[in-house]
């Protein structure tokens, strides 16, 4: 079978999906796969028609990546390709969009609100703590976390992530991550930043973040955040992989709140997605099979 592998693109994740693409080509000719690598362009159409795959390994990360518009492209060029579909992908995408799907699903969202960048020059638009969010970006690409005492000021001129922005209420707690595989919750990890949060500098370089899988939960609660990131997969309708983060506010309410769901979790070194497989007894060759053997049409 030939598998082309998409992996750099044009967005703020260009640098981590050329690490998640590296990877999956190299599982993907360690089992045995003929394998063509492409950097997408904006001439996709064109560099897709060059290769002639028979699948598509879908590596890309971010915008025009997980927005569902790669896969349209993919759908239009009836080309299977891994992980979520058209709508799935642009539904996760969108935040505000997800944590409708989230709370009609049962699921603790923060409260927040999308807000236009006159307001955010304004003031402050909520009461701190909160958390500011491109609405469409992922890895925590432009997230900033706006304490009570912190000197604060949105710089509209350098946010280039729209005219609009999400606020969310910051959650105080521990950061549970959970991977689901074909509809089946694979397990729970805890994340601890050794300094600040969980932000892209964090996730992407050795030694600033702390990885503990399985979670240290007592069992109820483990089963439940794989419940819940098994229920958040569902909801948002998601096929292949999923990463979904949560937050547990442990000494608060005891609740655990959704952030997101990751419908290309990254293939990296340092990700999370496949160090709970191989937790899971799925090592990372594996998995990248059967994402292969799972890619399909919406249709």
């Amino acid at each position: 079978m030939h598998i082309a592998v998409l992996k750099g693109g044009f967005s703020a994740e260009r640098e981590v999906s050329l690490m998640s693409g590296a990877a999956v080509e190299r599982a993907l000719q360690a089992l045995g796969y003929r394998v063509s690598v492409i950097d997408v362009s904006r001439e996709l159409s064109l560099q897709l028609d060059a290769v002639k795959p028979d699948v598509v390994f879908n590596a890309l990360h971010g915008r025009y990546g997980e927005d569902g518009t790669v896969q349209g492209v993919l759908e239009i060029a009836g080309i299977p390709y891994t992980h979520s579909g058209v709508l799935a992908s642009a539904l996760a995408m969108d935040k505000p969009m997800a944590k409708k799907i989230f709370a009609q699903a049962g699921l603790r969202c923060a409260r927040g609100g999308v807000f236009t960048k006159d307001q955010m020059l304004a003031g402050d638009v909520m009461a701190r703590p909160y958390v500011v969010k491109p609405l469409n970006e992922g890895s925590s690409v432009g997230v900033s976390i706006v304490r009570e005492g912190d000197n604060f000021y949105f710089d509209s001129n350098n946010w280039p992530f729209g005219e609009t922005v999400l606020v969310e209420q910051y959650i105080p707690g521990r950061e549970i991550q959970v991977a689901v595989l074909d509809d089946t919750a694979l397990g729970a990890i805890e994340i601890k930043p050794l300094s600040g949060f969980y932000d892209y500098e964090a996730k992407y370089t050795d030694g600033k973040a702390q990885h503990l899988m399985p979670a240290p939960l007592d069992k109820t609660r483990y089963d439940e955040v794989c419940e819940l990131g098994l229920r958040a997969h569902q909801a948002l309708g998601c096929r292949g992989l999923t990463r979904s983060d949560f937050r547990f506010d442990e000494a608060g309410d005891g609740l655990f709140y959704i952030l997101e769901t990751n419908t290309q979790p990254g293939m990296t070194p340092l990700s999370l997605s496949p160090e709970i497989a191989a937790h899971a007894g799925i090592d990372f060759n594996t998995l990248i099979d059967r994402l292969v053997k799972g890619a399909r049409l919406d249709g």
